[in-house]
């Protein structure tokens, strides 16, 4: 990842404005910071939280609290728990797509 055109700036997650997203089971709550080429996001996936889409983007994930489990479109699935996360590039082959029995709250940057 090459970050372009963002200069220096502190970011107060507190101040973010919340979006809902609905997933196909399940609602995330998504703070963002935009700039330049780079989206940073806290992400609170609701109990039951269940992706509405396989997505191919890049991403950094970071797990801050709860348990989600990552899963690849070919059936791999990866348990995520505090203090671990992936690393993806851009992949249209291999995309991925979160779920949650319980919750979890992820930091992530695209």
């Amino acid at each position: 990842m090459k970050i372009e055109n963002v200069p220096y700036e502190t970011v107060d997650w507190n101040k973010c404005p919340e979006t809902r997203h609905l997933g196909e089971t399940g609602a995330a709550v998504w703070k963002t910071f935009e700039k330049g080429n780079v989206r940073a996001r806290v992400v609170e996936y609701g109990p039951g939280y269940l992706a509405d889409h396989w997505c191919a983007r890049g991403h950094v994930i970071y797990v801050l609290e709860g348990s989600v489990v990552s899963e690849l479109k070919n059936g791999t699935k990866e348990v995520l728990t505090p203090g671990m996360g992936y690393v993806a590039s851009d992949d249209e082959v291999n995309p991925h797509r979160s779920y949650t029995e319980t919750g979890a709250k992820l930091f992530i940057v695209d």
